[in-house]
């Protein structure tokens, strides 16, 4: 199993979007990533960043960055593969920038919740921006759902951790050769959200946003794994990114 950190470029959200109530005025610049994992059993993608067409129509305010470089094809080229070889996606939610390369992926079976997608179709007026990009998702592309914890391969799991969305999932990565990895998604924005337990400013659900950073925790003391936050610039810079990966 080899897993690449593929830079999908920044936006800029507010402090306070980050640490609830925190340094309200202050604009912050957060990186945004997916994970493709080349394993024995398929490639798999855990998040596919925003498209930016579609945020500088939608959210000119996030002030995307994003080279032609940083766009999904791109990044999967650096990793030796293509959209059209990708076997299987997954969301930790569909926020805008967490779909944004979901729309190269036809061949590849969705797994989601069927919460979650019911959220994007039909979202609470406050999330209407969060789940402003639906034009990816069409009826009759292949998908599987998946409500409880669950094993997309050896050494894969997604396991539920709700509160920033209703259905939001992370994922523990196994691979030989150095710890496991969990991809937090927006569970977990930074390591101060990790230290402090203080959810992001944008929830449904702030108890079990809370319970979800608790969960993430102990999966990690359990496993003995590394928790990768969803946007924080400095844990950014200090991960490998593609070309270079993890694993085997």
């Amino acid at each position: 199993m080899k897993i690449y950190l593929l830079d999908l470029g920044s936006l800029v959200i507010d402090r306070s979007d980050v640490l609830w109530h925190l340094d309200v005025g202050t604009p912050v610049r957060f990186p945004v990533y997916g994970v493709y994992i080349d394993h024995p059993e398929g490639k798999f993608i855990f998040d596919t960043g925003y498209d930016l067409d579609h945020v500088n129509a939608v959210l000119p305010f996030e002030l995307p960055e994003q080279t032609p470089q940083q766009t999904l094809p791109e990044q999967l080229k650096l990793c030796g593969t293509t959209p059209d070889e990708i076997d299987y996606f997954v969301n930790s939610h569909f926020h805008f920038d967490h779909v944004g390369g979901n729309k190269y992926l036809g061949n590849a079976t969705l797994i989601t919740s069927k919460f979650e997608l019911r959220s994007l179709l039909v979202p609470e007026p406050f999330e209407r921006l969060g789940y402003s990009d639906v034009d990816w998702y069409e009826r009759g592309r292949p998908v599987k759902f998946v409500e409880d914890d669950y094993r997309l391969a050896e050494g894969l799991t997604l396991f539920n951790t709700p509160g920033h969305t209703i259905a939001h999932i992370s994922l523990l990565a196994e691979p030989e050769g150095r710890r496991p990895m969990i991809f937090a998604g927006d569970a977990v924005y930074t390591q101060e959200t990790l230290d402090k337990e203080i959810i992001g400013g944008f929830h449904l659900d702030p108890v079990q946003s809370v319970e979800a950073i608790r969960h993430i925790k102990e999966m990690a003391r359990e496993y003995d794994a590394e928790i990768f936050p969803s946007h924080e610039m400095e844990t950014w810079d200090s991960w490998k990114h593609a070309p270079e990966f993890y694993g085997d």
